[in-house]
């Protein structure tokens, strides 16, 4: 059984669970030890204790804890990222290349380490100095969802440590291995006692408990709307920083200009892979008539010949979904969609494979219209639906007609048309040629309207979280 890290040290607790491999139900990867609320309380005072040495580090300690962090992850990208798919249902290279990815967020916020800034400035009144700081906010609640065990962690991990913070993490309950190995590392590689907690366990009882400790100065979260309300209600009381990335309906615009090949290849891509479970995921495809039957027969094609199995085959594209919860999510979309006038175009399925998981065929729905609840709510998983559209105005009319504005995508060779979308996309992200899912690790993250809430993740623009500005005034 994996312990807890509370106060630098590992805690077992009486109850554990075990982590399912959704690609193979028989496959249990490891049992993780459950917090509840007395481990939590003790994992904040932990970090309440630990933030007024930790604060006053120098620059230089935490850039070589972080990068050693980095190096390692690096190292073991195939061993971690195997873990990752057996945990998640992501398959192998994709595992893979997440984990690479997390190593290299590690690595840039070693570097963002050694450049946090300030200014120096002259006061409007003769004979008096300026200066504006940043200094960390305190302790920091992060909580992290499960369709990026590794990732998401990371870019919230990363920065918090950076600028001097101390951590309280909860992963998701279906992941906790990438997130055991994230702290173990952390660990080993000196971070001091107390400096990052982690507490695996539900939700209701240890999301709850950070949530109701009045010694957390911010949270970050990434998961579902309701939660994430939940969450910012509980802030707003306590008056603490609250940073929220929540769901999708994202859009890829495809014109009568657009090259097929290339449109086909963005819908497979932010439609299916990582089994459609990304908020980025390009989950309404709103085409053009010029193009729409040409599209709609060749993204079809091109969907009849992905190889649905076992995330750790390697001739694999699309692993399963995460649970049985999440399958039967996705299923009742589908039969929504048919019920309200859809047509399944492909896929639609359950699947049945040698070993016994949650295996889902990639599924488009076309002849739906903007108000079908397909298409108001996030589905999260390797589910697209079609609208089609007279011309440019009525597709970023319909793009932007949702409650959500992560990310939106067009396929168009016209400039004009590139141009004009990405000034009024309503969206945080904006891609054209290019799936709508997919990021960098060195460029702000996040969105608009009930996507996200608070400054943007990633880059150096989480400095804006994880740091407050002081300004001091000098005579001398």
């Amino acid at each position: 059984m994996k312990p807890l890290l509370i106060g630098g040290e590992w805690v077992d607790t009486p109850q554990a669970v075990s982590n399912i491999n959704p690609s193979d139900v028989s496959d249990i990867v490891d049992r993780y030890a459950q917090a509840g609320i007395s481990e939590t309380q003790s994992a904040v005072d932990a970090a309440a204790h630990a933030f007024p040495q930790w604060s006053r580090t120098t620059p230089q300690a935490r850039h070589d804890i972080l990068k050693a962090t980095g190096d390692e992850i690096l190292a073991r990208k195939e061993e971690i990222g195997t873990l990752l798919s057996r945990e998640e249902g992501k398959i192998l290279r994709e595992g893979i290349a997440e984990t690479a990815r997390a190593a290299h967020i590690f690595l840039f916020f070693a570097g963002e380490a050694l450049r946090v800034t300030g200014d120096s400035l002259a006061s409007v009144r003769p004979g008096i100095g300026v200066e504006v700081t940043r200094e960390p906010v305190g302790v920091v609640s992060i909580i992290t969802p499960w369709n990026f065990p590794i990732a998401i962690p990371a870019w919230k991990i990363a920065p918090a440590l950076c600028f001097g913070n101390t951590v309280v993490f909860k992963p998701a309950e279906l992941v906790p291995g990438c997130s055991w190995i994230i702290a173990d590392i952390l660990k080993r590689n000196g971070l001091p006692a107390g400096v990052l907690n982690l507490v695996m366990g539900r939700g209701s009882v240890v999301g709850q408990a950070m949530l109701d400790d009045e010694r957390v100065d911010a949270v970050t979260f990434t998961g579902s709307i309701e939660t994430g309300n939940r969450v910012a209600e509980a802030c707003v009381r306590h008056m603490r920083k609250v940073q929220l990335e929540m769901g999708g309906k994202n859009p890829l615009v495809v014109l009568d200009d657009a090259d097929l090949d290339v449109a086909v290849e963005c819908a497979v891509d932010g439609s299916f892979y990582s089994t459609g479970q990304r908020c980025t995921a390009s989950s309404r495809l709103i085409v053009t008539e010029g193009i729409h039957n040409r599209f709609i027969e060749a993204l079809a094609e091109r969907m009849r010949g992905l190889v649905v199995d076992h995330a750790l085959k390697t001739e694999t594209e699309i692993g399963p979904v995460v649970d049985a919860a999440q399958l039967e999510q996705d299923r009742n979309y589908i039969d929504g969609a048919r019920n309200d006038g859809g047509n399944i175009r492909c896929g639609g399925g359950v699947l049945t494979r040698q070993t016994d998981g949650f295996f889902l065929e990639p599924t488009l729905i076309t002849e739906t219209h903007p108000h079908m609840r397909i298409n108001r709510e996030e589905v999260f998983g390797p589910v697209a639906s079609v609208i089609r559209v007279r011309g440019y105005d009525e597709a970023l009319a319909v793009a932007n007609d949702t409650p959500f504005g992560l990310s939106a995508g067009i396929c168009t060779t016209s400039l004009k048309h590139a141009s004009h979308f990405k000034q009024n996309a309503e969206a945080g992200l904006v891609m054209v040629n290019l799936p709508t899912a997919g990021v960098d690790y060195h460029v702000p993250m996040g969105g608009r309207k009930r996507s996200s809430f608070g400054p943007r993740e990633q880059g150096s623009y989480a400095r804006e979280f994880f740091t407050e500005v002081k300004t001091a005034y000098t005579r001398p």
